[in-house]
């Protein structure tokens, strides 16, 4: 019996000792200095401005001038910048980025297929009845077009590829299976075409592995979305700390070089299953208001990325035209702190 007591004993110190190296290890996985000061952003939509209703360069232009916002995320979706076949229309993003040049904001440039904002992937309707493989070389011919443009633009700063390409799970009906050869030829062709700026992948913080987005690009990118919603559970929160994109993107330093990570979509706009339009007020707030703004900028900080882009700039300034503008006035504050805001 003692000899078995013995035993019993020596393995639970051996399993101790397992769990407080564990500890150890965890908590160094952890560590990430805190940033001296967090340059803050913004993902701009035009569609989504659009959806809401709103003068789309009204709201862009009070980004800049009213938010001081210096820091932009910008999409070049393709039914945008190419309609129809061959007729290319650069006003949009021709506004966009010369506005950003005179403010001296830098702009990250996304172009591809998938791009931010619902439904992902973002196809002109005369591609739609293409197949794959002249669908691809079209969507080559569109990024050529856009990159030329704009690679010696004094606004551009950073070309996002894709928008979270390895994210399947996500709109999969929309989107499907990502080719991944076909990816890498994306990423190729503008290391082709434009030498000068670096590449950001992107990837999701709560669902994704992040390790072949992190692999792919110069820079590498996470969302961080706090708050959701679904019909079955309600308003949920995530039980992910903050200190989980710490050791994350400390596993993909070790293991895949260090590069530049930031955090590209913070959500602090409501979770919807209808648009903004056909939701009440009190249901909107009742999923994000401005404690749940705070809140979410708070744990933004804790992460210590030191490049945080926020995603719902397009809802806060459509609550300011509701008469509702306390979550406008509090991201000026946080924009007029920001480092690259003057």
């Amino acid at each position: 019996m003692r000899i078995e007591k013995t035993k019993i004993i020596t393995f639970l110190k051996f399993l101790l000792s397992v769990f407080i190296m564990m500890l150890i290890v965890l908590f160094a996985l952890s560590y990430k200095p805190k940033p001296e000061k967090i340059t803050y952003g913004v993902s701009f939509n035009t569609f989504y401005a659009r959806e809401l209703g709103l003068n789309w360069r009204e709201v862009y232009d009070a980004t800049l001038d009213d938010l001081q916002v210096r820091q932009l995320r910008l999409a070049a979706h393709w039914p945008m910048v190419e309609p129809s076949q061959g007729r290319y229309n650069f006003s949009e993003l021709d506004y966009q980025m010369d506005k950003a040049a005179e403010a001296g904001a830098k702009v990250i440039l996304a172009v591809g297929r998938r791009l931010p904002r619902w439904p992902e992937c973002h196809v002109p309707q005369w591609v739609k009845i293409l197949g794959q493989e002249e669908r691809q070389k079209l969507q080559l011919e569109y990024m050529q077009k856009v990159i030329e443009r704009y690679k010696n633009h004094p606004a551009l700063k950073v070309w996002q590829v894709e928008n979270e390409p390895f994210l399947e799970v996500y709109a999969f009906e929309q989107c499907g299976y990502l080719d991944e050869d076909f990816f890498s030829q994306e990423i190729a062709l503008v290391k082709k075409l434009d030498t000068e700026h670096p590449i950001l992948v992107t990837d999701s913080g709560n669902l994704g592995t992040w390790y072949k987005a992190y692999k792919s690009g110069d820079m590498f990118g996470t969302s961080v979305y706090i708050y959701f919603w679904n019909p079955e559970l309600g308003q949920f929160r995530t039980l992910l700390p903050a200190w989980f994109y710490r050791t994350k993107n400390n596993l993909m330093r070790i293991f895949y070089d260090d590069k530049p990570s930031l955090l590209i979509e913070l959500s602090v706009e409501p979770w919807l299953t209808k648009s903004i339009k056909d939701t009440p007020l009190d249901v909107q707030f009742s999923r994000m208001n401005l404690q749940k703004f705070s809140e979410i900028i708070e744990y933004a900080k804790n992460t210590r990325f030191d490049q945080q882009y926020l995603w719902g700039v397009e809802w806060w300034y459509w609550l300011k035209l509701q008469g509702e503008s306390e979550i406008w006035d509090k991201a000026r504050e946080l924009y007029d702190k920001s480092e690259d805001s003057h």
